[in-house]
């Protein structure tokens, strides 16, 4: 029986992806399978991808049956209220990221917070989650924690933040974790090697979940000694500066 407390029979089911060319069911519980499976309409960051996703994991989808709704940066705050329609009238919507799951460092989070505000029961489901891999596998404080998203593109802004949150990090035994658009993740790895005091620890956690994944803790003295590139890898960065 649907749960009383929710307005609508409907739900907005958070569906994760994969974060790279990687078998689907390799990464993703079956039980999201089914989902996609008995669902036609989507929320999605971006339509052909999604489409491909789609049907990667359930392969005899017809493509036909699918209504897909774009939300991205360039979608109208407008625009989202007809999104959850389908839930209004009784049937189930999937919401969907570029990569990973939605809702985290994604504009998925705005079609949540409307579907709150509608009383539409808001169904996350597991998967896998480049932030938290990455946090997992850093060997940093799994219990104090900030993503920040990206940094600034200005060098002397993005100088003054890597030091401020070196700072925090030693002031609160705190990880800071963020993110590199990923053609500048070399140029990123210099600035960190060049402001960072030798002793701060950093995580990179390179290609999460895939044949080519790389995550490896150093202090910024070794990573100076260290080879590796980045260039258009996506790849989260975890610093922590040691009391």
């Amino acid at each position: 029986m649907p749960d009383s407390s929710f307005k609508y029979h409907g739900k907005l089911y958070m569906i994760p992806t994969t974060l790279g060319d990687s078998n689907p069911l390799e990464v993703l519980p079956l039980h999201i399978k089914k989902i996609i499976e008995e669902t036609d309409e989507y929320i999605v960051e971006n339509e052909k991808t999604a489409r491909r996703a789609i049907k990667k994991i359930v392969a005899g989808k017809s493509q036909q049956s699918l209504k897909l709704h774009v939300l991205n940066k360039f979608t109208e705050a407008s625009a989202l209220p007809s999104y959850l329609k389908a839930c209004k009238e009784g049937q189930n919507v999937g919401l969907m990221s570029e990569a990973g799951c939605p809702g985290v460092a994604d504009p998925g989070a705005e079609i949540v917070k409307l579907a709150h505000q509608e009383n539409i029961q808001v169904v996350p489901l597991v998967g896998p989650s480049s932030i938290l891999l990455a946090l997992m596998g850093s060997g940093m404080n799994g219990q104090g924690f900030t993503f920040h998203g990206y940094l600034p593109i200005d060098k002397k802004e993005r100088k003054h933040e890597l030091k401020n949150l070196e700072r925090i990090s030693a002031e609160r035994n705190q990880a800071q974790i963020f993110i590199e658009t990923p053609y500048r993740n070399n140029k990123l790895l210099e600035d960190m090697q060049q402001n960072l005091h030798p002793g701060t620890r950093l995580c990179i956690a390179c290609d999460l979940t895939l044949h080519s994944e790389y995550i490896i803790t150093k202090s910024i003295s070794d990573w100076s000694k260290t080879k590796v590139d980045l260039h258009k890898r996506p790849t989260i960065f975890i610093i922590q500066k040691d009391f």
